[in-house]
This record gives C-alpha cells, structure tokens and sequence, in this order.
C-alpha cells in the first residue's frame, strides 16, 4: 500500500495530477485547503498519516529548528524544464522508500536524494 500524501498548495499540479495517476493518495491543499498557513498545513498532514510534499524551504525550519512533529516531508528542489525528470524521481522514491520516508525530512532533485532524521 502506498504512502498517504499530501501536496503543499506550491507543489505544480501535474506532480499531483502524475502521483494519482500512479495509484498514489494524495490530498492538494491547493483544491481543497487553499490558502493554509504552513503550521496547519503540517496539522493535515499529520492527521492523515501522510507524508508532506513542498517546494517550501520554510517546513525545514519548522521541524528542525521549532521541532514541529510531522509524518516526513519531502522537499522538491528542482528547474521548470526539469519537471518529468523529478516527477519519475519522486515517484521512484515514493514506490521504493514507501513508508520508510516516515520521520524524515527528504531533499529530491533529478540527480540526488538526501535524507535526514526528523527529531
């Protein structure tokens, strides 16, 4: 069973709109809680078990240095034109690392994947 996710309202919509087609569950904040501060945004995604997707650098300032407790996140790093090359990224790494992306913060581009403990 894949991970639950849910994708910060800055997550491209084509990232939401490939992970559903690739069986993924995923809530847009965009579609259904537009406009959420960050601080609750980690709330919905806690209460659904689900690993938070963003292209927001402030949620690592959030779980490291104010130690809000969150299932993980996965941070995108990436180009406009490199957009299908991180969509197949992050779906390989959702479908390999599943569940064991829990309580970590993940820092995805095309070329890399960079893992930290969330504390």
């Amino acid at each position: 069973m894949p991970v639950n996710l849910v994708a910060d309202e800055n997550v491209d919509f084509r990232i939401v709109k490939a992970l559903r087609n690739t069986g993924f569950k995923i809530i847009s904040v965009l579609q259904d809680y537009r406009g959420l501060p960050d601080r609750q945004v980690l709330e919905v995604a806690k209460q659904n078990n689900a690993i938070l997707l963003t292209e927001d650098k402030d949620f690592g300032e959030w779980v490291f240095a104010h130690r809000v407790k969150t299932c993980g996140i996965v941070f995108l790093r990436y180009k406009t034109d490199e957009l299908e090359g991180v969509i197949r990224s992050l779906v390989k790494v959702l479908t390999d690392y599943d569940v064991s992306l829990q309580e970590k913060f993940v820092t995805l581009t095309i070329k890399k994947i960079r893992t930290r403990e969330i504390p």
